[in-house]
Formats: structure tokens, C-alpha cells, sequence
């Protein structure tokens, strides 16, 4: 079911010209979608039922987001309830719907209203959605809101930690600011922005390919050159040069019967080779 930024006049209409369903009937309507997967009784039930889900969404509105936004989750929810409920219990739809579709509601509200995520645990969403209410009441008791023992009292009275409070409260106080919004006057190239300000120590995305081709580049170049050299020479430079624990002069010196100063020469010759053909690659 897709919904507009607001529900349109067409939904609202066909929630409130939806009939009330008897108990017995709700009952029915649910043994046929959880035992037959009957789609024209879900939607009969879900029906019956947005006006509730529409009752509530209005009821969250004040946290900004848009209304057909809590509408869709709420029917969410509404989908949800209609495959748990259990029609032997001794209670009506409407009543175990209703806490459903307000968890759907508040679980979307807690990770969108904020670009500043949120705990999502009980005693999180608690806080959340009774910070507001709590401080009023602090405040209409001659007390003051933002002071710490208002926030040791709120704390103490939702099971949530005082640094939890201080918080919560300040995401309220402070709305989210766009790091593209203008903090200097004027248009054009002269402007600046929040993120101008944002200083970082990772290279650009520019920077890193360059080092990541000029790597490549210069391996390649490398290998090349290596190859260039006798089979002597090459064993000697990867051994000494090309190995994270470099092979000594005496041990090398064994293996080919020479002397260590021998080893030596030969590495400074082969060395010197190297560099003249990387520099003239270069």
C-alpha cells in the first residue's frame, strides 16, 4: 500500500467508511488469513483497522517526520499483528493491534528523526519518547529541567543512566544542522559551508589512486628491471633486498662458493644496474 507525503483524501475516506467488524467476524477473518492465506480477508481485517493506524500516526506527528511515512509503518504493523494474533485469547484485535503498530511507528521514528542514531533498546525508547512529557511535569513543579537533579529524577524514573538523559535532552535542544548549509554571506565562489571547516587526515580519493597506480607502476618497473639481471645477481638482490629477513653475505658466499666480500661486489654491481634502467624508465 503506497501512500503520498500525506494520506490523501481516499484513504482517509475508505478508513472511516470501513465497517466496524463483530468480534466473531474479526475472528473469522483471521483464521482465514493465518490458516488459508486468504488475502481478501487480510485486507477486510487491515481495512477494518486503518483508522487506528491513522489515529496514531497523528499522534506522532509532532516528531516532524511525514505522516504517510507513519502510516506505511503503521500498516506495517497492522501486518504484523494480523499474524501473531491468536484468536483464543480474550481480547479484540483492535487492542493487540494498537501495540503493534506503535512499535512499528516508534522504531521508525528512532532511526530517522535524528541523523544522530539513538539507543533501541526498552529503556532507550522509553526515554525517548517520554523525555518530553517528564520535564514538563519537572517544570510544572517549580523545578528545572536541564538541571541535574531533574535528570537524576528522570533517569531514576525510566531505569536509564544520567549521562543517557543529558543526552537525549541535548539531541532535543539541538536540531541536526547541514553540513552544506552557507556559514559565511554572499554566493558564488566566495561562500563557505560547515564541511569547508571539516578537517581530515585520510588522503582524497584522488590522492590514494595515484599512489595506488604509481605503486603498481614502479612494481612492475621493478620486476622488469630484476630480470634484466644474470641469474647470479637476481637471486642475490631478492635474498638481500626483496625479502622482509635479508639472507647475509656469509650465507650467500656458501651457497656459491665465493667469498663474502665477492657477495658484496656482486650486490653493488647489480644495484647500479638497477638504477640505471629505473632511471631511464623514469
Amino acid at each position: 500500500m503506497a501512500y503520498q507525503e500525506y494520506p490523501s483524501n481516499r484513504i482517509v475516506k475508505a478508513a472511516a467508511d470501513a465497517p466496524y467488524l463483530a468480534r466473531e467476524e474479526e475472528i473469522d477473518l483471521v483464521k482465514r488469513w493465518i490458516g488459508k492465506r486468504d488475502q481478501q480477508a487480510l485486507h477486510r481485517l487491515t481495512l477494518a483497522h486503518m483508522r487506528l493506524v491513522i489515529s496514531l500516526a497523528f499522534k506522532f506527528r509532532r516528531y516532524g517526520l511525514p505522516l504517510a511515512d507513519l502510516i506505511q509503518e503503521g500498516h506495517i504493523g497492522l501486518l504484523e499483528a494480523a499474524a501473531r494474533f491468536d484468536p483464543a485469547r480474550e481480547v479484540r484485535f483492535a487492542t493487540y493491534a494498537t501495540w503493534w503498530v506503535r512499535a512499528a511507528m516508534q522504531d521508525h521514528i528512532l532511526k530517522n528523526w535524528s541523523i544522530v542514531r539513538g539507543g533501541t533498546s526498552s529503556n532507550q525508547k522509553a526515554l525517548f519518547f517520554n523525555l518530553r512529557k517528564l520535564r514538563a511535569q519537572i517544570a510544572a513543579n517549580g523545578g528545572k529541567p536541564g538541571s541535574r537533579q531533574a535528570y537524576e529524577e528522570i533517569a531514576n524514573a525510566l531505569k536509564v543512566s544520567v549521562k543517557d538523559v543529558a543526552r537525549m535532552d541535548a539531541r532535543f535542544s539541538g536540531p541536526d544542522l547541514s553540513l552544506d548549509a552557507p556559514v559565511t554571506d554572499g554566493e558564488g565562489e566566495g561562500s563557505q559551508t560547515r564541511i569547508d571547516f571539516l578537517v581530515s587526515d585520510e588522503i582524497t580519493p584522488d590522492e590514494a589512486a595515484r599512489k595506488s597506480i604509481d605503486g603498481e607502476r614502479q612494481h612492475d618497473w621493478l620486476h622488469d628491471a630484476v630480470a634484466m639481471l644474470d641469474e647470479r645477481e637476481q637471486h642475490i638482490i631478492r635474498a638481500r633486498r626483496l625479502r622482509e629477513e635479508g639472507a647475509t653475505l656469509e650465507e650467500l658466499g656458501r651457497k656459491f662458493g665465493i667469498s663474502k666480500e665477492r657477495v658484496r661486489q656482486i650486490e653493488v654491481r647489480a644495484i647500479g644496474k638497477l638504477r640505471e634502467t629505473l632511471l631511464a624508465r623514469a
